[in-house]
């Protein structure tokens, strides 16, 4: 992409991404990612552009570090995430970028892509880990009392998984499943996370390969636990709901709601009972796993004392029909068992998360050929994630209901709709952008999520998939046997 006249400076470049984003200085929560903040992101990773002479052109005269400034790059990367499929592409962003500047004004002569790759490869996954995590602690220091279950800030734990292009680097890193055969399979990374029950933001996430010693959900967990406070409430399954991760959160002053461990059995008979299915029960301490040291082991209290209550489920085609909630909240006057029961259903609100990042963003599978550009992208895509909801936080608070009340999709839809636009101050207006913040805000007020807590469908799809046969030997095989004539 060759220029004829000059662009903006690198501090301008940043308040392209303000603008794109349509977050105003005065709109609550607005201060969550300021210019300020973002430049000050790239300065403690130090990063810069076009210091080096190699940096001036690529092979094609593209200008990198005139053309694709800091703020410019992080805007096109941002874009990628906000838009799916053909939209994702390289080509696509570096396409979003020509249009801006041809509507500044700026002579273009080619939308090569060699510039923006180069530039995008100076972003280190640490510029976007720092702005994804700011911008989700400064939005939850700032939500309203209301949005908060008996005051605490809530973060629920859970874990997925994320596939990526099956090459030699990404297989090093996240080999693939053990059952898959050479060549059949996908590089797996798997990923823990602790969301915000109030913003629903990523608040911390801890990446490891699929399998291996130590790469567990439990195990990267624990990685997480530096990043919680005295006072906290996690919100987990039962998957979490061992002893020592119980244990550890306590030592830490955290409380904790979880399912009963799946090794577990409750005998309400035992303990000292608070009224029906509700009691206080003391867990002695277990044997040393292996991950645990000893010094951490004698650290531990010898007994765990905690509050077991039994939930019945009475809706019919629900697969469970009675589940044991164990919580560090053993004061049952302030914290009645119906309240908890209901407090433990609203952990499904991380599945329903799960699933905006995973199958509306489309990160479910990631494009990027090295470990290093896959969680590059995988940041980027939770950066755009937290910045959504930051607009849906201020729909909410105009509305007077929760965040998850929101359609997550209507957001994306337009933020992703006005991107290019909100950037450019010459075809907008201050009173053109004051209706497209006010449009903003109504948007995201007026598509609600439906209210169904007794949903209850069969887990199965009416749509048939197309009927191609499954690869089942290496492709390079495949293709050979094709190219002798043999059937594969």
């Amino acid at each position: 992409m060759l220029f004829t006249s000059g662009c903006h400076g690198t501090d301008r470049s940043f308040e392209l991404v303000r603008r794109s984003l349509l977050q105003d200085e005065g709109l609550p929560f607005a201060d969550a990612m300021t210019t300020a903040q973002i430049e000050q992101a790239f300065e403690v990773e130090g990063v810069s552009f076009g210091n080096a002479p190699q940096d001036s052109n690529d092979a094609s005269g593209d200008s990198v570090g005139i053309v694709y400034t800091m703020g410019v790059t992080l805007w096109a990367m941002l874009s990628q995430a906000l838009f799916t499929d053909a939209q994702r592409a390289c080509r696509a962003a570096v396409q979003r970028v020509a249009v801006y500047y041809a509507l500044l004004g700026t002579k273009i002569s080619s939308t090569n892509t060699g510039a923006y790759c180069r530039a995008r490869a100076k972003v280190p996954e640490g510029v976007i880990k720092r702005l994804t995590l700011g911008l989700a602690e400064r939005c939850e220091e700032s939500v309203p009392d209301e949005w908060r279950w008996n005051g605490f800030r809530v973060l629920v734990v859970d874990g997925s998984t994320f596939s990526m292009p099956d090459t030699e680097e990404n297989q090093a890193e996240y080999p693939q499943a053990v059952s898959q055969e050479q060549g059949l399979g996908f590089p797996i990374m798997r990923g823990v996370g602790l969301t915000s029950l109030a913003t629903g933001m990523v608040m911390a996430l801890a990446l490891g390969p699929y399998a291996g010693k130590e790469t567990g959900e439990t195990a990267l967990s624990r990685s997480l636990f530096d990043q919680l406070k005295t006072g906290d409430l996690v919100l987990a399954d039962r998957y979490y709901g061992g002893w020592f991760m119980l244990a550890l959160l306590q030592e830490l002053g955290v409380q904790f709601v979880t399912r009963l461990h799946q090794l577990r059995t409750a005998d309400f008979s035992q303990g000292k009972s608070l009224g029906k299915d509700d009691h206080i029960v003391t867990w002695p301490k277990p044997q040393r796993p292996n991950w645990i040291d000893q010094e951490t082991y004698d650290r531990l209290p010898e007994h765990l004392e905690v509050r077991e209550i039994k939930v019945n489920v009475d809706k019919p085609g629900f697969r469970t029909e009675s589940l044991v909630v164990v919580t560090s909240l053993r004061d049952h006057r302030r914290y009645k068992r119906d309240e908890i029961a209901q407090f433990y259903r609203r952990r499904w609100i991380v599945e329903l998360e799960l699933r905006d990042i995973k199958s509306t963003m489309k990160l479910d599978v990631l494009r990027r050929t090295t470990p290093e550009w896959v969680r590059q992208e995988l940041w980027t895509g939770l950066l755009a994630y937290n910045l959504i909801r930051q607009s849906m936080l201020q729909s909410a608070l105009g509305s007077e209901c929760q965040p998850s009340e929101l359609s997550f999709a209507a957001s994306l839809q337009m933020l992703s709709n006005t991107w290019v636009l909100a950037g450019v101050p010459p075809l907008v207006s201050i009173s053109d952008r004051e209706r497209l913040i006010a449009l903003r805000i109504l948007n995201g007020q007026t598509h609600r999520v439906g209210n169904r807590p007794n949903r209850v469908e069969p887990r199965a799809v009416k749509r048939r998939p197309d009927p191609i046969a499954l690869l089942a030997e290496s492709r390079k095989v495949a293709r050979a046997k094709l190219t002798a004539g043999t059937k594969c």
